[in-house]
Protein backbone atom coordinates (compact mmCIF):
# COMPACT_ATOMS: atom_id res chain seq x y z
CA UNK A 1 0.00 0.00 0.00
CA UNK A 2 1.46 3.31 -1.06
CA UNK A 3 0.89 6.79 -0.26
CA UNK A 4 -2.54 9.14 -0.62
CA UNK A 5 -1.89 12.87 -1.75
CA UNK A 6 -3.75 15.31 -2.81
CA UNK A 7 -4.89 16.39 -6.28
CA UNK A 8 -7.62 18.69 -6.70
CA UNK A 9 -10.80 19.15 -4.93
CA UNK A 10 -14.03 18.06 -5.66
CA UNK A 11 -15.51 20.84 -6.96
CA UNK A 12 -13.10 20.45 -9.82
CA UNK A 13 -13.98 17.28 -11.39
CA UNK A 14 -17.82 17.80 -12.41
CA UNK A 15 -20.05 14.48 -13.25
CA UNK A 16 -19.19 13.02 -16.72
CA UNK A 17 -15.71 15.22 -16.74
CA UNK A 18 -12.00 13.77 -17.43
CA UNK A 19 -9.12 16.39 -15.98
CA UNK A 20 -5.80 16.18 -16.08
CA UNK A 21 -3.28 16.80 -12.91
CA UNK A 22 0.32 16.37 -12.09
CA UNK A 23 1.67 14.09 -8.76
CA UNK A 24 4.78 13.46 -8.50
CA UNK A 25 5.93 14.18 -11.99
CA UNK A 26 3.39 12.17 -14.07
CA UNK A 27 0.07 12.86 -15.96
CA UNK A 28 -2.99 12.08 -14.03
CA UNK A 29 -6.31 11.80 -15.67
CA UNK A 30 -9.32 11.72 -12.70
CA UNK A 31 -12.86 11.25 -13.63
CA UNK A 32 -16.37 11.53 -11.78
CA UNK A 33 -18.39 9.23 -13.30
CA UNK A 34 -21.76 8.30 -11.40
CA UNK A 35 -20.75 10.39 -8.45
CA UNK A 36 -17.30 7.61 -7.84
CA UNK A 37 -13.93 9.55 -8.49
CA UNK A 38 -11.58 7.68 -10.62
CA UNK A 39 -7.45 7.85 -11.65
CA UNK A 40 -5.43 6.75 -14.44
CA UNK A 41 -2.39 7.56 -16.41
CA UNK A 42 -2.81 10.18 -18.73
CA UNK A 43 -1.43 8.01 -21.50
CA UNK A 44 -2.71 6.19 -24.43
CA UNK A 45 -0.97 2.68 -24.10
CA UNK A 46 -1.18 2.47 -27.65
CA UNK A 47 0.44 5.44 -28.93
CA UNK A 48 1.39 7.42 -25.60
CA UNK A 49 -1.31 10.18 -26.78
CA UNK A 50 -3.21 11.93 -23.98
CA UNK A 51 -6.18 10.06 -22.56
CA UNK A 52 -7.07 13.54 -20.63
CA UNK A 53 -8.07 14.92 -24.25
CA UNK A 54 -10.22 12.58 -24.96
CA UNK A 55 -14.06 12.32 -24.94
CA UNK A 56 -15.25 10.67 -21.47
CA UNK A 57 -18.32 8.41 -22.16
CA UNK A 58 -19.81 6.79 -19.21
CA UNK A 59 -17.14 5.14 -17.64
CA UNK A 60 -14.64 4.55 -20.78
CA UNK A 61 -12.56 7.35 -22.10
CA UNK A 62 -11.62 7.39 -26.00
CA UNK A 63 -8.01 8.29 -26.94
CA UNK A 64 -8.14 11.83 -29.35
CA UNK A 65 -5.56 10.32 -31.55
CA UNK A 66 -6.55 6.89 -33.07
CA UNK A 67 -10.25 5.89 -30.80
CA UNK A 68 -8.99 3.27 -28.26
CA UNK A 69 -10.91 3.15 -25.56
CA UNK A 70 -10.57 2.52 -22.04
CA UNK A 71 -12.29 2.02 -18.57
CA UNK A 72 -11.17 4.54 -15.75
CA UNK A 73 -12.71 2.26 -13.47
CA UNK A 74 -10.50 -0.89 -14.71
CA UNK A 75 -8.35 0.37 -16.69
CA UNK A 76 -9.18 -2.21 -19.46
CA UNK A 77 -8.08 -1.80 -22.97
CA UNK A 78 -11.60 -1.94 -24.43
CA UNK A 79 -10.60 -1.56 -28.42
CA UNK A 80 -7.69 -1.44 -30.83
CA UNK A 81 -5.97 -0.15 -31.07
CA UNK A 82 -5.08 -0.16 -27.56
CA UNK A 83 -4.66 -3.92 -26.35
CA UNK A 84 -2.62 -3.35 -23.04
CA UNK A 85 -4.30 -1.26 -19.94
CA UNK A 86 -4.15 1.74 -18.55
CA UNK A 87 -2.76 1.96 -14.94
CA UNK A 88 -5.28 2.78 -12.64
CA UNK A 89 -5.15 4.47 -9.59
CA UNK A 90 -7.17 4.05 -6.01
CA UNK A 91 -8.74 7.08 -5.20
CA UNK A 92 -10.23 8.27 -1.86
CA UNK A 93 -12.24 11.53 -1.13
CA UNK A 94 -10.84 13.12 2.59
CA UNK A 95 -13.49 15.81 2.86
CA UNK A 96 -13.64 17.90 -0.08
CA UNK A 97 -10.25 16.67 -1.61
CA UNK A 98 -9.66 13.87 -3.62
CA UNK A 99 -6.59 12.13 -2.83
CA UNK A 100 -4.54 9.35 -5.35
CA UNK A 101 -2.45 6.57 -3.96
CA UNK A 102 1.07 6.62 -5.08
CA UNK A 103 2.22 2.77 -4.83
CA UNK A 104 5.29 2.45 -2.92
Amino acid sequence: MGNYYTVTTVDQVAPGTLRVFRLRGKRIAVSQVEGSFYAIDDVCTHDDGPLGEGTLKGDEVECPRHGARFSVRTGAALSMPAVVPVHVYRVRVDGKNIQVEWPQ
